[in-house]
């Protein structure tokens, strides 16, 4: 059973930084699609960044251009680079992951269930 735990989360102004990690017993990257979730308060969970076994990568309108995705293999770790933070990105954050092949829109994998998930870690933004 493959297993993922994220880490770096806490707080930030507006306009600051945060890099979020998700360290995971997964060795075969390449057979998972792995992604990054938050839920706020009294909002539905919503996915924020996404990437494929190979590389191919989805972000939410409403992160894109600010927050990046990326794997760093040799650790087995994701990450989230979250840059010019705004207190609408205060949420609790999950890393997840799930089997997953080729798709032919990287967003569709929105529409799959994730069943890797992580415990979470807060993010708050102040103004």
């Amino acid at each position: 059973q493959a297993r993922v735990a994220e880490s770096g989360g806490g707080s930030a102004q507006a306009g600051g930084s945060l890099r979020l990690s998700c360290r995971s017993s997964i060795v075969t990257y390449s057979d998972y699609w792995m992604a990054w979730f938050r839920q706020a308060p009294g909002k539905e969970r919503e996915g924020v960044a996404g990437i494929t076994g190979h590389d191919a990568i989805t972000y939410a309108d409403s992160v894109q251009g600010r927050f990046t995705i990326s794997k760093d293999y040799a650790n087995l770790t994701l990450h989230l680079q979250m840059n010019e933070l705004n207190p609408d990105d205060t949420a609790t954050y999950f890393c997840a992951a799930r089997k997953g092949g080729t798709l032919a829109r990287t967003s569709n994998m929105w529409n799959y269930e994730f069943n890797v998930w992580g415990q979470g870690t807060q993010v708050t933004v102040s103004s």
